[in-house]
């Protein structure tokens, strides 16, 4: 089987591929699937995929990367994803924190997905809140989509919740824009693209604190509207504190 696949340059293979080639039944296609799956030689992606070393390592034990891995299931679905949360913040030297697991948003797929030993957290957004992003090539030479930078530096602040992210997002922001490695201007039309009104509000009043120009604050305004409800800078803490009318903020830090 291997050798069979690896003559054919063959990265994946699917049940039914292997029964004329090989001369097996289905029920023999089937287990040995499913016995060199078990013994970590192939890996199934899901039911029906499995993905196969270009060359079984010494030991005999496999599994792919973790850009091949994510891949090739996304591949599968006829999908787009972006890496992002986590493995963003470590990407652009936010966060020293290795994860574990991998977090992407995508078009297709909600949930956790274990792919050999990759596990994967798939977060299912529309089409429109995909982009802003860049491709990095691993060790191995395969592309993978991660959010860009500032990107990356938004949906910390949108997708606190699921990324623990605040308060560390604002130092985060402050001190990018303090190396000019992002602009303001860059960061609100960011904001304004993949951002909801809580991201603004929050992203409003550090930009007016870093002494942003009064007219790139008002494109954030505009986009806000009225409003007469109150959201806390820190989420995680009580709502008392100072009051910003201006972007409806209750400073509580």
């Amino acid at each position: 089987m291997l050798a069979y696949l690896q003559l054919r340059n063959q990265q994946t293979a699917r049940t039914g591929e292997l029964i004329g080639p090989l001369h097996l039944s289905r029920d023999q296609e089937r287990e040995l699937f499913r016995r060199m799956a078990r013994g970590s030689m192939i890996t199934r992606v899901r039911p029906g995929l499995y993905l196969v070393p270009s060359r079984l390592p010494l030991g005999g034990s496999w599994s792919p990367d973790e850009v091949l891995a994510l891949n090739t299931l996304m591949e599968d679905k006829r999908g787009a994803y972006q890496i992002c949360g986590p493995n963003a913040f470590s990407r652009y030297g936010f966060d020293d924190q290795m994860p574990v697991r991998i977090y992407a948003y995508n078009n297709r797929i909600s949930g956790e997905r274990i792919v050999g030993a990759i596990a994967l957290t798939l977060i299912k957004v529309s089409d429109d809140r995909l982009g802003d992003t860049e491709e990095v090539q691993n060790a191995e030479g395969r592309s993978a989509v991660y959010s860009s930078r500032v990107r990356t530096l938004v949906d910390a602040v949108y997708d606190w919740s699921r990324f623990n992210s605040l308060p560390r997002a604002y130092e985060w922001i402050s001190r990018e824009l303090t190396m000019k490695r992002v602009s303001a201007a860059e960061l609100i039309r960011v904001t304004m693209r993949y951002g909801d009104k809580g991201t603004i509000r929050r992203i409003g009043i550090l930009l007016e604190r870093e002494g942003v120009r009064m007219d790139l604050l008002q494109k954030l305004e505009e986009a806000l509207g009225s409003s007469s409800s109150l959201i806390p800078w820190i989420p995680t803490k009580p709502k008392r504190g100072k009051i910003s009318r201006r972007w409806g903020i209750v400073l509580n830090a």
